[in-house]
């Protein structure tokens, strides 16, 4: 029996190896294929915002307002302009406006007493016009705020103001207000 060296041994190997790939090319079809997937998109969720002054109001003055913005949805949602939809003035010890009374309707909390005639409001997407208790210039924030987030700060704040109106606005007097903030 002969003995096979190295040379016979690595050239057997070879050839092998390319045997195996030859067959190995020819062992499949290639086709095409088609098919489906379902998938679902949520929808927007309403954003929380939360407006924050310092300072006291008076006939004719300002005040700064930050605000900040929840975003309950797991997805990224864009805020848009901040303004001032709507002011709930309430006077008495301790008394604040309170969304949940009066099945959802509101009212001030602490027997307290609601000044309807300190609740009127300018338009903030034009000039203020001097001709209600209120206003505040739309605020443009044009900011993605990341899903499920709580807290964020918007990039911009506003002033609201007192109007120093030509009629007595002593039904202002003490009162806590409570600033509806909406977006557009």
């Amino acid at each position: 029996m002969k003995l096979l060296t190295k040379k016979k041994i690595a050239g057997l190997a070879s050839l092998l190896v390319a045997a195996v790939a030859a067959i190995g090319a020819w062992a499949y079809f290639t086709a095409n294929g088609s098919g489906s997937g379902s998938a679902t998109v949520g929808t927007s969720s309403t954003l929380a915002l939360h407006g924050s002054t310092i300072g006291t109001l008076y006939p004719g003055t300002t005040v700064s307002i930050s605000f900040t913005v929840d975003n309950p949805s797991s997805g990224t949602q864009r805020l848009g302009t901040i303004y001032l939809a709507g002011v709930k003035a309430c006077t008495g010890s301790g008394s604040a406006w309170d969304p949940s009374l009066n099945s959802g309707a509101g009212g001030c909390s602490n027997s307290g007493t609601e000044q309807t005639t300190c609740e009127s409001v300018d338009p903030g997407n034009a000039a203020d016009a001097n001709a209600s208790n209120f206003y505040m210039a739309d605020v443009a924030e044009n900011q993605d705020l990341a899903g499920n987030a709580s807290g964020v700060s918007a990039a911009n704040g506003g002033t609201l103001k007192l109007n120093n109106l030509s009629s007595s606005q002593d039904s202002c007097k003490n009162a806590n207000l409570y600033l509806q903030l909406a977006t557009r």
